[in-house]
C-alpha cells in the first residue's frame, strides 16, 4: 500500500532538512515523498534539488508562487500512492508513525480517513497533545460535532485515501484552506476513524495563519464553518456557539454578519460557560445583529 507524502515549501530553508529528515526516517517501505517548491526566494528551492539527489524517494516541483492550496494540489497531481498524506514544511514526525499509522490502515481498508495524535505548538509555551481515542465513524456529522473533529481540521496529521482528491481540491486563495476542504473531504467518506498510535510535530510558528490571522483570514474561517454547516445539515449547540463566537470576531473588525443559520435548541444550557450560556439566551431573545452589537460594546 503506497504512500504519497506531499510537502509543500516556501521560504523554509531553516526548517526543511529537518522535516523532510524526519519523513525519510520514517523507514516505511512504500512511500514516496514529493516536494513542491512554491517559488521559494531563498534556499529552500536548491535543498529540494540536493535531497532529491540524495534520496531517491523523493520527487520535487519547482513552481510559480501560488499559495498553500495549490502548492498541495500540484503534489495531488503527480501523487501515485494508493494513500496520501501531507507534512508543512516547517514541522516534523515523530519515528514510526506512518509505519504504525500505516499498519492500521491495512487492516482496516473501509477506512476513508485516518487521524492521529499531533503535538500542536509545539517548542510553544502554549504546546499541547492532540489525544485521539480509538473510534470509528460512520456518520460524519458525529464525527465532526461529536468528536469535534471541527477543533483539528488539519490537513497532515490524516492519512486519506488518493481517490478522495479525485474530483475535490484545496480552494486556492482561501485562507484557512483546511477548514474549508476537510467537510468537503467528508462528503465523500463513508468510514473514518481516529487512532492513539503516531505523532506529528506542529512547530508553532509566530508567522502562521494562526499567529497572524486578520479581517480578512477570520473571514474565510468564517465562511468555511458556514458552509460546513450547510454540508451537515444539523448542527449542535456547542458548535454553533463555536461558530458564533467567530462571527462576533468578524463584526467586531470589519462590521460583516455572515451568520444567517437560526439558533438551535439546546436543553443544556445550565452546563454551558456562564458568558456562552448569557450569549446563547440573548440569540434566542434578539437574533445574531443583537448579540454582535453587544459584544462590540462591551469589548471596547
Amino acid at each position: 500500500m503506497k504512500l504519497s507524502v506531499v510537502i509543500p515549501v516556501y521560504n523554509v530553508e531553516q526548517t526543511l532538512h529537518r522535516c523532510v529528515e524526519s519523513v525519510v526516517q520514517q523507514n516505511y517501505p512504500e512511500m514516496e515523498i514529493i516536494l513542491v517548491d512554491d517559488g521559494s526566494k531563498d534556499n529552500s528551492g536548491q535543498y529540494c534539488d540536493e535531497l532529491a539527489e540524495k534520496y531517491s524517494i523523493i520527487k520535487f516541483i519547482h513552481k510559480k508562487n501560488g499559495g498553500l492550496s495549490d502548492a498541495r494540489n500540484a503534489g495531488i497531481n503527480i501523487a501515485t500512492g494508493d494513500y496520501i498524506t501531507f507534512v508543512d514544511s516547517d514541522d516534523a514526525l515523530a519515528p514510526e508513525t506512518y509505519q504504525q499509522v500505516m499498519n492500521i490502515v491495512y487492516k482496516h481498508p473501509e477506512y476513508d480517513i485516518l487521524e492521529y495524535p499531533a503535538f500542536v505548538f509545539y517548542d510553544s509555551a502554549k504546546q499541547h497533545i492532540l489525544q485521539l481515542e480509538n473510534k470509528v465513524y460512520t456518520d460524519m456529522s458525529e464525527y465532526w460535532y461529536v468528536g469535534k473533529a471541527y477543533q483539528h481540521t488539519y490537513a497532515w496529521n490524516k492519512i486519506y485515501k488518493r481517490s478522495l482528491f479525485n474530483d475535490i481540491f484545496f480552494p486556492k486563495g482561501k485562507l484557512f484552506e483546511d477548514v474549508h476542504t476537510l467537510p468537503t473531504l467528508l462528503s465523500a467518506c463513508k468510514t473514518v476513524a481516529t487512532t492513539n498510535e503516531g505523532l506529528y510535530y506542529y512547530y508553532a510558528n509566530k508567522n502562521g495563519i494562526t499567529s497572524t490571522a486578520g479581517d480578512e483570514e477570520l473571514k474565510s474561517l468564517l465562511d468555511a464553518h458556514i458552509n460546513a454547516m450547510r454540508i451537515f445539515a444539523h448542527y449542535d449547540a456547542e458548535y454553533f456557539m463555536h461558530v458564533v463566537n467567530i462571527q462576533l470576531d468578524v463584526y467586531k473588525r470589519t462590521g460583516i454578519i455572515s451568520l444567517k443559520e437560526s439558533t438551535p435548541k439546546c436543553d443544556k444550557i445550565a452546563s454551558m460557560p456562564i458568558a456562552t450560556a448569557l450569549k446563547f439566551i440573548v440569540l434566542k431573545l434578539s437574533g445574531i445583529s443583537m448579540l454582535c452589537k453587544i459584544h462590540k460594546t462591551l469589548k471596547r
